[in-house]
């Protein structure tokens, strides 16, 4: 939001095999991209970037009604934050790849920058002063005052480069249930804003998905061994919150900025997604709740992936079984390379859930 997720993007084509091109150089693009503060140009975001390299954390900076980003900190200092440590962990990954152990190992600290931010005392992402303090009178469901297109309530899930962590931070008892809580409230505004007709309609709620912030949410209870409440939501979130009437497609209140809404429809209904983008060293696909009873994907090198969905309904969202190639699949996710060598996904599903399926396992966070 605001920032720039070009070297995550680059870095993630690297995972993905796409190294038809000078490999080192466009490591050497990711890496200014992390740490080069000076001389960007006005537009090209990370403005901050002096500040989070120094403390870890970009600081809140308040000027009235105006909006800053710059050397000192951001009007966004919390989603800058969170953005940033993602970002970074796209990096070390990618130097990883390519043998670089010491730019891994930093950035993989600067990855860390959403720790220093979570308050322990309301398990809630908080913008902190440069003199690392809580901001004082925190509405947590406030937008644009720490948090750029969003507020905390959205944005402490924002840790998707280290689900594990951030679910241990939270607590694991509570987590699974405070998340649930979660969407059941969202449930009741469409998953965003209600019918308000607006792009920001959602940014005040407890969960928006009508915006990107929150589009990987649902799919955390993978993480957390709970699978089946990421089958129940995400395949509420495609029937609810996507319509196909003019004035509901994306939602109602929605900001679809280079198809991710759309995209994310995709995936979600094929049963498929990564909250990371592929940016693991070797990355994964997670397991949904597909809504079609068959799919065909093409792969490339004449090879196609078919996803089957045995029993499917608008009841029968959970999984009950999974095979591939005729394999049984125990875990909630695969490695995307072994998904790339084709072949037949195989969902049977039911109205109730197995709870024993895809639980042993949860996908990898850090690696």
């Amino acid at each position: 939001m605001g920032t720039n997720f070009v070297g995550l993007a680059v870095a993630a084509a690297y995972q993905l095999g796409l190294r038809d091109y000078d490999v080192n150089l466009a490591y050497q693009a990711v890496r200014k991209n992390e740490l080069g503060w000076e001389n960007r140009l006005k537009g090209s975001g990370k403005m901050d970037t002096k500040v989070f390299l120094k403390l870890g954390y970009v600081p809140q900076v308040e000027n009235g009604s105006n909006y800053v980003s710059d050397t000192t900190g951001s009007s966004f200092s919390a989603s800058h934050t969170l953005e940033y440590s993602f970002s970074a962990f796209a990096a070390a990954q990618m130097a990883r790849g390519l043998g670089n152990t010491a730019d891994y190992k930093m950035f993989m600290n600067y990855s860390n920058g959403w720790r220093k931010l979570l308050n322990p005392a309301n398990k809630l992402i908080q913008p902190k002063t440069e003199i690392g303090e809580f901001i004082k009178d925190f509405d947590p469901y406030q937008a644009w005052r720490g948090f750029q297109e969003g507020n905390a309530k959205q944005y402490t899930y924002y840790v998707p480069h280290n689900p594990a962590a951030l679910i241990g931070a939270l607590g694991n008892g509570q987590f699974n249930e405070t998340l649930d809580g979660i969407f059941n409230d969202a449930q009741k505004n469409g998953f965003g804003g209600g019918k308000s007709i607006d792009a920001f309609a959602g940014i005040n709620a407890v969960y928006n998905h009508g915006n990107q912030p929150s589009l990987h949410i649902s799919w955390l209870f993978n993480f957390s061994r709970q699978p089946w409440l990421t089958q129940k939501w995400t395949r509420m979130i495609c029937d609810q919150f996507y319509g196909t009437e003019p004035i509901h497609g994306y939602g109602y209140g929605q900001d679809e900025d280079q198809g991710q809404l759309g995209s994310w429809y995709v995936l979600a209904s094929l049963g498929l997604f990564d909250v990371k983008g592929f940016t693991d060293l070797r990355p994964i696909v997670e397991f949904g709740s597909p809504a079609f009873e068959k799919a065909r994907i093409s792969l490339g090198d004449k090879k196609v992936l078919v996803i089957e969905t045995k029993n499917n309904s608008k009841e029968n969202v959970y999984v009950q079984s999974l095979t591939f190639n005729g394999r049984k699949i125990q875990n909630c996710w695969l490695y995307r390379d072994e998904l790339m060598k084709g072949g037949k996904l195989v969902f049977t599903m039911g109205n109730e859930p197995n709870r024993s399926w895809g639980t042993s396992v949860p996908p990898p966070s850090a690696q």
